[in-house]
């Protein structure tokens, strides 16, 4: 639990860090004066003035902040807005954020979403080079993957498995994966129901995958000749899955292969989502798209689930899988012209650079507050599902 719960902090902290050092590094760049630099959320443990900034640790161990000299308090969704020009020196007013001009400003809030971009793309090039250009997801519904070699693989998963059946006394257990019954590769369900049945009463030999701890068993079972009602001669219910491996094949696929993989995920859990979306609106409820969202505690989950991965290879793919996923996704929906994120501040900075006016400040606080309830209402509600999910025995599965 220590362990996860240190590597969960650090992944979190490293993503917020590296975005908040993109508004650190353009401030500077376009002089304006960055009056604190902070790793975790206030109150302040200590920090260390450099130059004109203090770099300060905090109490709170997740992410971290910039505070940019003559930073207009509309963008952080303060109802009462003050303005910032009367507490900057006019002999400082140079190096006020201010009073730069719209495409400077813009370009400080888009750094952060930049720097996101750009550790994504480090992050899956270690992660492609270390799988050797090759790796393999879970496939809902058809999709088209780009630029890549793609190979679709079908697969039996085990939903359920019946009490004192023999699929239980060997220890098969839901989320497992049926790889070979005497030797035969199990790809399609009606053959696996096939093989069963022609061996009821008989010992075959059964190859499985436990997928929350990729262990793979062995062993000699009978099936039963009449098994009880509403159950199968094995006792287990499954459901057929299928699976794509990409391979990046060519020296230009490689080349490019750590800016087209986040951004094949990112299209593909995006088409993903549609879908089930599609499904919600058709079926009149929101349990499709909920099952699929995850929150801080779902994300904490997905972590402890990595972490009792035995192959130290494998652990260490699926955590720059996780922490690259999370990245481009991070740098995604800042970019989004939702209120109270970089996308919200840069929409109203880009409306004052076409127009040449800029929006009542009171009324852009008025509506980043609102963005901001808005959104941390939707945080508490995905906390609280990821809750009921962990509560229920839900499996989270890494992206």
């Amino acid at each position: 639990m220590l362990i996860t719960i240190i590597v969960f902090l650090a992944m979190l902290s490293l993503l917020v860090l590296i975005h908040e050092a993109g508004h650190f590094i353009s401030a500077i760049k376009f002089g304006v004066k960055v009056e604190e630099f902070g790793f975790g959320l206030p109150p302040r443990i200590f920090g260390i003035k450099k130059g004109e900034t203090i770099y300060s640790i905090n109490w709170l161990p997740i992410g971290g902040f910039v505070k940019l000299y003559g930073e207009d308090e509309a963008g952080a969704g303060r109802l009462q807005v003050k303005s910032q020009k009367s507490k900057v020196k006019s002999s400082d007013e140079g190096q006020a954020f201010y009073a730069k001009s719209p495409w400077q400003r813009a370009g400080i809030v888009f750094a952060g979403v930049l720097m996101n971009v750009f550790l994504s793309v480090v992050i899956f090039y270690a992660f492609i080079l270390i799988s050797g250009f090759k790796t393999e997801l879970p496939l809902l519904g058809n999709h088209n993957f780009f630029f890549v070699d793609q190979r679709v693989n079908s697969e039996i998963i085990v939903s359920s498995v019946s009490n004192n059946s023999p699929a239980q006394k060997i220890g098969i257990t839901p989320y497992s994966k049926i790889i070979s019954i005497n030797g035969k590769g199990i790809t399609d369900a009606q053959f696996l129901v096939s093989e069963i049945d022609k061996n009821k009463g008989r010992k075959i030999t059964v190859v499985w995958q436990n997928l929350k701890t990729n262990k793979i068993f062995k062993s000699i079972v009978v099936p039963r000749a009449s098994p009880p009602k509403n159950q199968g001669a094995l006792g287990i219910a499954f459901f057929p899955s299928q699976t794509v491996v990409l391979t990046y094949k060519t020296p230009l696929e490689k080349i490019f292969s750590g800016f087209i993989h986040p951004l094949n995920l990112l299209v593909y859990n995006f088409d993903i989502i549609g879908k089930l979306v599609a499904i919600s609106i058709k079926e009149k409820t929101s349990a499709p798209i909920g099952n699929a969202v995850a929150g801080p505690v779902g994300i904490f989950s997905v972590v402890g689930s990595i972490e009792k991965i035995p192959n130290l290879k494998e652990k260490i793919l699926e955590y720059l899988n996780l922490a690259g996923l999370l990245s481009i996704s991070l740098a995604f929906f800042n970019v989004l012209p939702i209120p109270a994120l970089d996308g919200g501040r840069l929409f109203f900075i880009l409306i004052e650079a076409i127009t040449g006016r800029r929006i009542n400040q009171k009324v852009e606080s008025y509506i980043h507050a609102v963005g901001m309830v808005l959104l941390l209402f939707l945080i508490a509600l995905i906390t609280i599902h990821d809750f009921e999910r962990i509560l229920k025995g839900g499996l989270f599965l890494s992206p």
